[in-house]
């Protein structure tokens, strides 16, 4: 649209299975002409960058290479999938301190580049995270995304479409809150074809507790996967492509996002998984889902969990 350049560069943070994933979602979607992979292992991404430089002749020219931070300085987007990975009977939460060390270290020469583009975060915890990317980078908020609940969202629209029988992108539902152990599905204002979801259950014999035995697969089943293989990252790597090409392609898109709230749920100073408008500019608006009493009520419960732990997690790190 108006505001996408003709050339785009991305910055890739962490080239781990979610960052080599995401990479390769990247160049099968032919988004951004110059991509360049950092992590703390240069060998993998010299090895990686090799490896996907060949994916060009059956998709699109694209300038895939091993770099620094430094390069970062005319990119469009970086991306940040650096941390320590979420190990089995861990909780994304239990990441918290060790991954905003890490973060720290990440951020600050990326911005003392020159950077002035977007960051898109995806290390977990990666609600605290996004927030501590705004604190640490000085950026204005809509300049700061994290990947929030998109995954947990896919995992419920996908649960939803195997249990009507009908196309996942076509289901209408979102999870909200925290991209964690707190999230929550917006049933009642969920729909399929534009239909009341709850209504559409009732019809089809599908109880409350039927939905809420597939909101509680949808939470842990990031759990379930790194038990079966060690880690999850074709669905996070995707969803980070689809959020990458939102803001290049300049697209106003939908997506559920983590967003900086600044009254909405009334809940501020805190970046948490809604819906929100994506574009060039970033986070173009945040849209409110009207929440019944009970949604509410877990909203706010999902965001003091993220607040108390956001601030024990800067505190110990003296900031």
């Amino acid at each position: 649209m108006t505001n996408a350049k003709k050339f785009q560069k991305v910055m890739l943070v962490g080239d781990g299975a979610v960052g080599s994933s995401y990479a390769f979602a990247m160049m099968h979607q032919g988004l951004a002409e110059e991509f360049v992979i950092v992590d703390v292992v240069k060998e993998r991404t010299e090895g990686d960058a090799l490896d996907l430089e060949d994916v060009q002749a059956f998709t699109s020219p694209k300038n895939v290479y091993s770099g620094e931070y430094s390069d970062a300085k005319d990119a469009d987007l970086v991306v940040i999938t650096a941390g320590a990975p979420q190990k089995p009977g861990e909780t994304r939460l239990d990441l918290v301190n060790k991954n905003l060390k890490i973060l720290s270290t990440i951020v600050k020469p990326i911005v003392d580049s020159g950077f002035d583009g977007i960051f898109l975060i995806a290390a977990n915890p990666v609600d605290i995270l996004t927030y501590a990317t705004w604190k640490f980078s000085g950026f204005p908020k809509n300049k700061v995304i994290g990947s929030g609940t998109s995954l947990d969202t896919a995992r419920l629209r996908a649960a939803l479409g195997k249990k009507f029988n009908v196309d996942p992108r076509n289901v209408e539902a979102y999870i909200m809150g925290e991209h964690g152990d707190s999230e929550f599905a917006a049933y009642d204002e969920a729909t399929i074809g534009s239909k009341p979801l709850m209504t559409i259950a009732k019809e089809n014999g599908v109880t409350k507790d039927e939905l809420l035995k597939i909101e509680d697969e949808t939470r842990h089943k990031a759990y379930e996967i790194i038990n079966r293989k060690g880690a999850t990252f074709y669905g996070v790597a995707t969803a980070l492509m689809r959020i990458s090409k939102a803001i290049l392609r300049d697209e106003n898109a939908v997506l559920p996002v983590g967003a900086p709230l600044d009254g909405e749920y009334g809940l501020n100073d805190i970046f948490i998984g809604t819906p929100a408008v994506i574009n060039a500019n970033g986070i173009e608006s945040v849209i409110e889902i009207p929440l019944s009493d009970e949604e509410k009520a877990k909203m706010a419960a999902s965001a003091e969990t993220l607040k108390k732990v956001t601030k024990d997690g800067l505190d110990a790190l003296g900031l």
